[in-house]
């Protein structure tokens, strides 16, 4: 009988023996798979950041877009009864400048044509004397 419990010690220890070496074996295993969950837990949590940022951005130009499209049709009939009131007043100020603008230049044509006269007469003397000293 001692013989079958030392025998059966001696198994259990081999066993346990054994077991302990499997688990030394398999403990550069267990850490590769747990170092690569993590690595992709981190990589998975990293990219749900992303996407939450993208998606507050993308909120935030919608939100601001919205804003801006909420200003431009409170003001556009703002603005279209300012150029509605603007336009009489354009025409009164077109009306009146005409008349002044009319006289300057009717002031100015005797003047222009003057200058132009001069010039071309300098133009000519200029030609002569090209041609003078051409011939020499």
């Amino acid at each position: 009988m001692k013989f079958s419990l030392i025998a059966v010690l001696v198994v259990f220890a081999l066993a346990q023996g054994e077991s302990l070496s499997l688990v030394k074996r398999e403990a550069p295993e267990i850490e590769r798979l747990t170092k690569y969950f993590q690595d992709l837990s981190d990589m998975l949590s990293k990219t749900a950041e992303d996407l939450v940022e993208k998606v507050k951005t993308h909120e935030l130009t919608g939100q601001a877009q919205t804003y801006f499209e909420d200003g431009k049709a409170q003001l556009q009939p703002f603005a279209d009864k300012v150029q509605e009131q603007l336009k009489p007043l354009a025409s009164n100020i077109e009306d009146q400048l005409k008349p002044l603008a009319d006289s300057v230049q009717a002031q100015l044509k005797p003047l222009a044509d003057s200058v132009q006269s001069q010039l071309e007469d300098i133009w000519q003397q200029v030609m002569q004397h090209t041609k003078a000293l051409g011939s020499k």
